[in-house]
């Protein structure tokens, strides 16, 4: 199946730079739409979920738009799901703001939470360490540079897989003052927590093999 076959939503739920994950998407070939609208998010071949600003807004937005409904049919059925930003952060099980503790969509254990580093937000080009076989990563060089912006992130990883038929997820990590999960790819669902679509060639290339895998 070609790439220009692909169809793709970017879910609208008042959170995310919508307009530029569009370009991003149909720049590296894909069939992009906008929308909210329940059925079409459900059938794409792909959904990608944004996110800007507080955890805890983020997920009443998501909510009330029913994309926490939407997220958990589509990969209880394995339909991909790719979240950015603080679309990548609402799929832990909490986030921690300002002392306020926000339940997330608890797809993967974990705590998103102030990052540890003496500049805080952590804005700008930053190296990412990605694991032996991820297929989010392929073909790029190990000094390839994404664009972040960001003042929380998840410092612990505690999901593991025992069983031998099903595949460990894949972690990405990156640093600014202390390690943080910078990615992650898990069957159908995956996710980072830089911006790929302001991150130039190299996030042209994470989107195009994103694209690939659906």
């Amino acid at each position: 199946m070609e790439l220009s076959t692909k169809k793709v939503v970017v879910f609208d739920y008042g959170f995310g730079n919508v307009r530029s994950a569009e370009r991003a998407l149909a720049r590296v070939g894909a069939e992009v739409e906008i929308t909210r609208d329940f059925d079409r998010a459900m059938n794409a071949d792909g959904l990608l979920v944004p996110g800007v600003g507080a955890f805890a807004a983020c997920m009443d937005g998501l909510r009330a738009a029913r994309g926490d409904w939407i997220v958990d049919r589509r990969l209880s059925g394995g339909r991909p799901v790719m979240g950015i930003c603080v679309g990548m952060q609402i799929l832990f099980a909490r986030g921690i703001e300002n002392g306020v503790r926000a339940e997330g969509l608890d797809e993967w254990p974990g705590t998103v939470e102030p990052l540890q580093a003496d500049v805080v937000p952590h804005m700008g080009w930053n190296t990412v360490d990605a694991p032996a076989g991820s297929e989010l990563f392929a073909g790029l060089d190990a000094d390839a540079r994404f664009y972040f912006v960001h003042s929380y992130a998840v410092h612990e990883w505690t999901l593991e897989s025992h069983n031998p038929v099903i595949e460990a997820p894949r972690v990405t990590w990156s640093t600014h003052g202390k390690p943080f999960v910078a990615a992650v790819e898990n069957g159908a669902l995956r996710a980072t927590q830089f911006h790929p679509e302001k991150s130039g060639d190299a996030g042209a290339q994470l989107l195009t093999n994103w694209i690939g895998t659906l």
